[in-house]
């Protein structure tokens, strides 16, 4: 199980030696390629080979590069690795509405329910309520108790009068976290041999990543708990997201989260996620999704 994020914030070379990526700085270091998940470019200095590329694509890596504001602005994929991703694209395309809004649902319901658990873990506001909410939400979610969940949540966990628009360090933070499980996310579902754009509740045409923004609700509590531990109020506006802030936000994708089969971290919980939604295509229940427990911050210990 690869377990890796490597996050580069300065100038440097990236280049291919056999199975490893090596990265030319002051001083060279090397990192197997089969232990890496995600590579994440956050300075303008990075120039990287072809054949490191090449690999990205063989041993199914998600390459970030970032954009001039330092957030997230596009994202290498491998390229149809699955053996079966046509069967696969076409099980996307033919699932049936009452399917696809029964398992919105329960994707809808464990997101409400993380919600819950972040503001029970931060100690903020009434997780009651919103875990009636999760209780009320029914297929297809038509009384938009996302919506109301949210719209409750955000000011309980950031203080009152905060909004998503606003430009301030913790809705940065937000952004980059969201952002970098958006791309492991999409990761997997290629692995997988699923289209990321064909989703099943967002439909919009210019989004290449509707199905990850479909999945990856109930992982966003995540990034919400991270952030809301490290924000201050009072410099919330003027404070810049620093490099250390990123990596920790990359290795977010290594805190355990509770799974049916057990804890594991964000990484594998993900693999298991579309393993179980594979199933739901193929015409399974949408009880049979697997999806992730909001059980705290604590980092993902690797055995042996």
């Amino acid at each position: 199980m690869v377990w890796r994020s490597v996050v580069i914030s300065r100038p440097s070379k990236l280049r291919r030696e056999h199975f490893s990526l090596v990265i030319e700085q002051d001083e060279s270091a090397r990192v197997p390629f089969e232990d890496i998940a995600v590579i994440v470019l956050n300075h303008r200095e990075i120039t990287l080979t072809h054949p490191v590329l090449s690999a990205c694509g063989e041993y199914g890596i998600g390459l970030f590069a970032t954009g001039d504001n330092h957030q997230p602005s596009g994202v290498f994929l491998p390229f149809l690795q699955h053996s079966r991703a046509t069967r696969m694209q076409r099980l996307q395309l033919d699932i049936d509405k009452p399917s696809a809004k029964r398992a919105w649902a329960e994707i809808v319901k464990v997101k409400i329910a993380n919600q819950a658990a972040c503001m029970v873990l931060a100690k903020r506001g009434d997780a009651g309520r919103l875990e009636s909410y999760s209780r009320r939400v029914r297929s297809g979610d038509t009384e938009n108790m996302e919506a109301q969940a949210s719209a409750y949540y955000f000011p309980q966990l950031f203080g009152t009068g905060f909004h998503r628009a606003q430009e301030r360090w913790s809705n940065a933070a937000l952004d980059y976290g969201y952002a970098v499980l958006r791309g492991a996310i999409a990761r997997g579902l290629v692995a997988h041999g699923f289209l990321p754009s064909i989703g099943l509740f967002h439909r919009s045409e210019q989004n290449a990543f509707n199905l990850a923004d479909d999945v990856i609700e109930p992982f966003r509590p995540l990034v919400d708990l991270h952030v809301v531990k490290q924000a201050n109020a009072e410099i919330d506006a003027e404070r810049e997201l620093s490099p250390a802030d990123k990596v920790a936000l990359v290795g977010l994708l290594n805190v355990d989260m509770g799974m049916p089969r057990g804890t594991m971290s964000v990484l594998s919980s993900i693999e298991q996620m579309i393993e179980s939604l594979v199933r739901v295509y193929e015409g399974g229940s949408e009880t049979l999704l697997e999806l992730p427990r909001l059980i705290g911050l604590r980092q993902h210990v690797v055995e042996g």
